[in-house]
């Protein structure tokens, strides 16, 4: 085992459930506050699920109350069970690869850092056939906890697990953030990370160019591998 990790994360880099998660979002709103309920310029790509909700809140002026927010978590991880359940998720080219040569006994650490909950992570991961529990731990979009929360916060949350898992403290310049938007490359660099940029999602390549290294997927894994170890 090293000090090196490799942070993934989920929606549009290692899997894509055609938009089932967001869906889902909406499903549970419409249920809980009525019909009317919808997601008119609220942004979803790369952002941390309570700040989606507290977007979704305030263009449908639901008041959002701790007990409010909670039911609403609780309904959207039903929705997206149900909807899961009827196929849909799947791992996007590359992935189960990538995973298969990356996470060997003597690699890195690889874990997931990621908008969502960790139960609609699991879920998601699950569905695409993606075993969530290979990963030794997760970073989640509530454990974002300074105010205002930010995608910028979870590396330091990611390095502190890994030092409480592994007993050694990780060099940021030895760990890679894995993502398909701006905001996972901002994050990234916020602490010192490296990062690999896939243009699977609704970003471009050349909206990603910030990154260290951008490729359309996960599919060469011998020559994403190198660089990963390098």
């Amino acid at each position: 085992m090293t000090d090196r990790m490799i942070l993934f994360d989920i929606d549009a880099t290692l899997l894509t459930t055609g938009g089932k998660g967001f869906g889902a979002m909406i499903r549970a709103g419409k249920d809980l506050f009525g019909e009317h309920f919808n997601a008119e310029g609220v942004d979803r790509a790369g952002r941390l699920d309570p700040l989606i909700i507290a977007d979704l809140f305030r263009v449908n002026r639901v008041e959002p109350t701790l007990d409010r927010i909670a039911t609403f978590r609780s309904a959207y991880a039903d929705r997206l069970k149900a909807s899961l359940a009827e196929g849909g998720a799947t791992a996007l080219p590359g992935v189960h690869d990538l995973l298969d040569s990356v996470m060997t006994e003597t690699g890195p650490t690889c874990a997931l850092m990621t908008g969502n909950f960790a139960e609609t992570a699991r879920l998601k991961l699950t569905a695409a056939g993606i075993d969530p529990d290979r990963f030794p731990f997760g970073v989640w979009g509530d454990d974002a906890r300074e105010d205002p929360p930010s995608r910028d916060q979870l590396p330091g949350v990611a390095l502190r697990r890994f030092a409480d898992l592994r007993r050694v403290e990780a060099d940021p310049a030895r760990v890679v953030v894995i993502g398909d938007t701006v905001h996972d490359i901002s994050c990234a660099r916020a602490w010192g990370c490296r990062v690999l940029a896939v243009a699977t999602g609704s970003y471009t390549r050349q909206d990603l160019a910030g990154a260290d290294r951008v490729v359309d997927d996960l599919s060469d894994t011998e020559s994403i591998l190198d660089w990963l170890l390098s």
